[in-house]
């Protein structure tokens, strides 16, 4: 018998003497144990797993019995089941104990360390409630408490690192702070979801997301991105925090928190440098499950990347800058939501934006904001529609007109007049070719003389997700036969380097970013005799044909046979 070993163990007491006994340390570790942990001031359990490496379960077992503490198998605890918001992150850290149930008026804590009675007294302080120990083995008491800081540091945002100075102005689009203090302060004033809705928008911005959507449903609630035109889950936050982020967001948003029933539109300015600032367009939802938010980002940057940078043809960026050029005369860009027609149009009208031109615009809403242009926000509630907004135009001598939208007869024949009296105008249509805006005009009830006389150019397009320079490779498998199936003429494929997506770290899913495939028609003398003519949609398409501007289709093509789409996209932007 070790009579050296014995007498260690009468000299130790407590729960490293029984552990001593039990033969799990020795006489020697448990002398060291006892001295570190109490001069680095952590507990004596957590300083025997983490420094000797001893079973975590041994150790809470012997501690159950050395103190008459019941255990609770890790296994049982539901870190999503915990009681919400009793104790704080930082205070559970701090005593390495985490709030585990509620029993009426008594609250159970999870403690490693039976003796920590110091982190039972400032808990029950801190909730205003009695508290009870319950034993959890160091490991799953860790593990537990690392989740809930994860779940912590998710609101609450890493904002190290982000483009800027560091310093980060929320305002609303007047200019003005969100009041706080005009909205329910349990619902709004959080500092973790103030973090975690800016770091969201921030996140979003990085990524290069044209648009985010918070959704609330029945078990759960998610927050997605839509980047180069597909959307992706980001995050998911707990459920119970659904009704405190659309408070939040409707606060930045001057929106009333207290009208849940009806939509409702705002908007957010995040200036994220001295120098740069993102719009954010706001609109709520009412669903069965909550209010869904959808925040569409507006940077103005997007309409200063120039002409060259959106990928028309070298013919049909030549088409666009003469229609351009041209003292009068109606442009129309087509396309469905989201296909990019807003930067085509304020890059046009970037390239006029002169001191010599007066320039006014009539949008719902005003999406970019641009100097030296003249912009007006439609208000239909106190009669300011685009009509109106036209007919205010005209009488202030203007050079350029652009029209967000033209939605009914009245805007279109008001548009088309002053297209006709020394006007340059520019307007979108919701169409899908440039064919079918003829036919949409003509459906509206202008007269088909209007239509020829006036519009000078057609931009039909949609934005296609470019293949990642890094990984795409080449497309070698696909035979020629089925490519000239696909529409690919012989001289298309003389030439093409045919590539597809394959994914690295760069990118997702082997694309990054994205370009415009456009179909754009010129209205020459043999289409406007066509449209005078009463000609259908198929037949202007094949004029157009004719007379030597590819279609939407040829144009993917095109830029699959030069590598910056894969056959993909082209089939799914685009229809035979």
């Amino acid at each position: 018998m070790n009579i050296s070993a014995n007498v260690a163990t009468t000299r130790i007491t407590g729960l490293a003497g029984r552990l001593v006994a039990d033969g799990l340390i020795t006489a020697e570790q448990a002398q060291q144990a006892n001295r570190e942990s109490a001069k680095n001031k952590i507990g004596l359990t957590r300083y025997l797993v983490d420094t000797f490496g001893i079973d975590a379960v041994a150790v809470a077992e012997a501690s159950a019995q050395e103190f008459g503490v019941p255990l609770l198998d890790a296994g049982a605890i539901d870190r999503h089941a915990l009681p919400d918001k009793l104790v704080s992150v930082d205070l559970m850290t701090k005593h390495h104990a985490v709030p585990l149930f509620r029993r009426g008026n008594r609250l159970f804590v999870g403690l490693s360390d039976p003796t920590n009675l110091a982190a039972l007294d400032e808990i029950k302080f801190a909730t205003g409630v009695s508290t009870d120990a319950v034993l959890v083995d160091e490991k799953s008491l860790s593990k537990l408490l690392a989740g809930l800081v994860d779940e912590e540091n998710s609101l609450s945002g890493d904002m190290d690192g982000l483009e800027g100075d560091g310093e980060y102005d929320i305002e609303t689009v007047d200019g003005t702070q969100p009041d706080d203090e005009e909205a329910d302060s349990s619902a709004v004033d959080d500092t973790p979801i103030v973090r975690f809705i800016n770091k969201v928008l921030l996140d979003a911005i990085k990524q290069g997301a044209s648009d985010i959507h918070f959704e609330p449903y029945e078990k759960d609630y998610r927050v997605r991105f839509r980047t180069d035109g597909m959307l992706r889950e980001v995050v998911k936050p707990p459920k119970n925090l659904a009704p405190r982020l659309s408070a939040r967001l409707k606060v930045m948003s001057n929106m009333d928190i207290s009208e849940r029933r009806v939509p409702q539109d705002g908007r957010i300015q995040m200036k994220i440098s001295k120098t740069r600032a993102i719009d954010f367009r706001v609109n709520t939802l009412p669903t069965m499950f909550g209010e869904k938010i959808v925040l569409r980002i507006l940077d103005p940057t997007s309409a200063q990347m120039g002409i060259d940078a959106l990928g028309y043809d070298e013919d049909q960026k030549a088409l666009y800058m003469d229609a351009l050029s041209k003292p009068q005369g109606m442009i129309l860009v087509t396309g469905p939501t989201g296909s990019g027609k807003t930067v085509s149009l304020y890059t046009g009208l970037g390239i006029l934006n002169t001191p010599e031109r007066n320039i006014s615009t009539a949008e719902d809403p005003v999406e970019i904001n641009m100097q030296g242009v003249n912009q007006v926000l439609v208000n239909n509630k106190v009669g300011l529609d685009f009509a109106e907004a036209l007919r205010s135009f005209l009488r202030q001598d203007p050079d350029v007109i652009m029209v967000g939208e033209i939605r009914d007869l009245e805007t279109a024949e008001i548009a088309i007049k002053a297209a006709q009296t020394g006007h340059l105008v520019l307007s979108t249509l919701h169409t899908n070719s440039a064919a079918e805006t003829i036919t949409r005009l003509l459906n509206m009830g202008v007269p088909a003389f209007n239509i020829a006389a006036s519009v000078s150019l057609i931009i039909a397009q949609r934005l296609a997700r470019r293949l990642c320079k890094q990984c795409a490779i080449p497309e070698t498998e696909i035979p020629t036969d089925a490519l000239m199936q696909l529409g690919f003429t012989k001289d298309m494929l003389a030439t093409a380097t045919l590539k597809r997506a394959v994914g690295c770290d760069a990118c997702k899913d082997g694309y990054k970013g994205r370009v415009g495939i456009y179909e754009v028609v010129k209205l020459t003398k043999p289409i406007a005799n066509a449209i005078m003519d009463g000609g259908n949609s198929l037949e202007l398409d094949r004029l157009a044909r004719a007379e030597g501007f590819p279609d939407l289709r040829t144009s993917a093509l095109r830029k699959a046979a030069e590598g910056a789409i894969s056959l993909e996209e082209v089939n799914r932007v685009t229809t035979d």
